[in-house]
This record gives C-alpha cells, structure tokens and sequence, in this order.
C-alpha cells in the first residue's frame, strides 16, 4: 500500500518531531553525508563533456525522484511512520512560516556570516556539523529571501507556465532549451529569466542551499518532493506525453552519450527514468 507524503504545514507536531529526529538519527550514523556527496559528484553542468544526469538534462527530474526516494527509505529504517513532506512555495511565502519555524528546520541565519542559530540544526545543538561540503565551513547558513538585492519565490504563474507545456523536454536537452516541462521547472534561462521555478528557490534559501552541498540544507527534501509533486501534476495533465528523449542522441548529436534517453540506465542507480515514471504504488501526495 502507498504511504503519504503530505503538505508540511499539515504534519502533526508529533509527525514533524518524528522527521526531525529521524534526520538527526541518520546524520549521526553518517548516511547523511554520503548523501551529500552523492549529489556533490553529480553536480556538473553543460560544459562537463561526459554524462549529466542530475542537472541541466532530461534527467533532472527521475534522478531527484530516486535521490529523495532513497533518503526517505534511510528515514524509515529509523522511523517507518515518516515520510518526506513537501514545502509548497506558491503558498508558504514567508520567512517565518513554516518549514521556518524552531521545532522543524529553524530560521534565517544571522547577519555577517549567514549562520543558522535556531532549531535542531543548527551548530551549536551539536547535531548538526557540515561534513560534506566544496566549501570549508561547517555550519548551517541560509540567506532567506536574499539580505542583498531581496528575491521573491516563485508564484503559481511561473509554475503553471512550466505545467501548461505539454512537451515533457527538447533539444538540445540541455541548459538552454526554451521549451519543454523539465527545463521550465528545473529555471535555467537568460537574463532577468535565468532563475525560474526550482532553481530560484534554491536562489531564495541562499547559504548552504547554493551549489553541489545544497544537500546540508534538509529543507533540501521538502523542496525536492514539491519539485517531484509537479512532475505527478504534469503526468497527469497530459497523459499522452512522457520522458524524452525516449532514444539516445546519434553520434551526430554533441549530446551523444551525454544525457539519459528513457530506458537507459540512471547512474549511479541500475534504474531507468521509464522504471521512474510511475511511483504510485509506493507513495502519493495529499
């Protein structure tokens, strides 16, 4: 039977205690930080002449559906009634709101060097010490909202945009593409345009949120499986249309071997984004 992945204003206050202790449990194991690392060395981008399958590629989204998929399964070894909840930015705009709050993810960091000071994962509980990271420091740090020229989420306009597109990606399956679901969501674009949806969330959060370590932040999760909801939404709004490319770029194509074609292997996983398409026998959203 599939579990319930819910809105986290919706949790329980036992539920969202349940989350947060079953986070700690798996950083104090050190399964945490092999996660981060994971996404460290997955975090290349269209310059990068081998395979992408993380980012910046069709991939994008089934290489994130399994990552959180795989981190939820470390959370319920620990505590089978815990699920990943999603963070709704449409809605939960604000910088006090929740996942903000001091018994779930903290707040803002301070001013000068970003460091998060409040909730159970912060430095200072002793709970909480970035290991993996590109950069040497090793506490929590968000930038909520920019300090600097301030930044807004993104709203359900830009979402929608992105969910009207019937296409689910394009050529040349990169960065650059103007069309198709994936790249609209992921938000690789130009200009004032250059951070849409999914990327500019990351953008919004700042800190530790920004770059491969992106994973330090467990607001990470909550993101991600509202990211992964939109992919649901976009299924089944078109029901005709799914993950392309469904056949590998010819040795024509600069993408050759490159990217991840339907029914190719998703490294590091021995799983294809066709296996990815459809979750529903193991999770839902309410």
């Amino acid at each position: 039977m599939a579990y319930v992945r819910k809105n986290v204003t919706k949790l329980t206050r036992s539920e969202r205690r349940r989350f947060v202790e079953a986070l700690l449990e798996i950083k104090r194991r050190g399964e945490y930080d092999e996660f981060v690392r994971l996404h460290i060395a997955h975090f290349v981008g269209d310059g990068h002449r081998g395979l992408r399958a993380a980012h910046m590629a069709p991939s994008f989204l089934p290489w994130h559906r399994r990552f959180v998929l795989d981190l939820e399964n470390a959370l319920r070894r620990v505590d089978s009634s815990v699920t990943v909840p999603y963070w709704d930015w449409t809605r939960d705009r604000k910088t006090t709101s929740l996942p903000w709050t001091g018994e779930l993810l903290g707040g803002n960091g301070r001013p000068g060097d970003r460091q998060v000071m409040t909730g159970p994962f912060a430095y200072r509980t002793g709970n909480w010490t970035i290991r993996a990271n590109i950069t040497d420091g090793n506490f929590l740090t968000r930038d909520l909202g920019r300090s600097r020229n301030p930044m807004a989420l993104p709203t359900k306009a830009d979402l929608k945009q992105a969910l009207d597109d019937p296409v689910y990606d394009a050529a040349p399956w990169d960065s650059t593409v103007t069309k198709g679901f994936r790249n609209k969501l992921e938000g690789w674009g130009t200009g004032r345009d250059s951070w849409r949806n999914h990327n500019r969330v990351h953008r919004w959060v700042g800190g530790a949120m920004l770059g491969g370590a992106s994973v330090n932040d467990p607001v990470f999760w909550l993101h991600h499986a509202f990211v992964d909801m939109q992919w649901q939404r976009w299924q089944r709004r078109h029901r005709k249309h799914r993950y392309l490319p469904a056949k590998p770029p010819g040795r024509d194509s600069r993408q050759y071997r490159r990217i991840v074609a339907r029914d190719e292997r998703l490294p590091p996983w021995d799983v294809t984004p066709d296996e990815l398409e459809d979750v529903s026998k193991i999770y839902r959203y309410a």
